[in-house]
């Protein structure tokens, strides 16, 4: 009799123990539904349409269905100052471009809906991503304003005021800077 209450309770913990294994992973799967994985990261995979939609939306942008351009780019095998100040936006999103020097992206340009301001000004705010082998290693929001904003992923928590003049001061480049130097650099339709 001894050894089958020893059984039991054996039995019983090893149950216990099961179900208790269960709820915490149950737990952990409906706490973490719709979040970026890994503790907060950001999803980077962008081999899709669908994928690159995810991408933008975990930053709150809505973007449109179909993308307004796709063109592959040349990183710069050396950054001028422009540059360089436009990998720091990327630095400050986790992003490095010098990883990627001397190398060809694909940009998938994206218009933004929801940008705060300029919400009945449809094609004035996009999005630009810059994907290597289906995965996003930089990019950015932008203005095609003259004196526009040009600033990481990041939902802005209040309206941009900024222009050529402040970018130098902020984590923000110049739109039409940025441009010329991507164009330089060998962007190819």
């Amino acid at each position: 009799m001894f050894v089958y209450s020893v059984r039991s309770s054996k039995l019983k913990l090893i149950g216990l123990i099961a179900v208790a294994a269960a709820a915490v992973i149950a737990l952990l799967f409906i706490t973490q539904r719709g979040r970026p994985a890994m503790g907060g990261a950001i999803r980077l995979a962008a081999a899709t349409a669908q994928e690159r939609a995810t991408f933008l939306s975990q930053f709150g942008w809505e973007a449109g269905e179909d993308p307004l351009e796709v063109s592959e780019v040349i990183i710069p095998a050396e950054f001028d100052e422009v540059y360089a100040k436009y990998n720091e936006i990327q630095k400050a999103q986790n992003m490095d471009l010098s990883d990627y020097a001397g190398k060809r992206v694909k940009r998938w340009t994206y218009e933004i809906r929801n940008y705060p301001g300029y919400e009945g000004k449809p094609g004035v705010v996009q999005a630009n991503l810059l994907i290597d082998k289906g995965v996003v290693v930089g990019g950015d929001i932008c203005s095609l304003e003259l004196g526009g904003f040009l600033h990481g992923f990041d939902f802005p928590q209040k309206l941009p005021a900024i222009t050529s003049a402040a970018a130098a001061d902020a984590d923000v480049a110049d739109v039409e800077d940025v441009d010329a130097t991507v164009a330089a650099a060998g962007t190819t339709g």
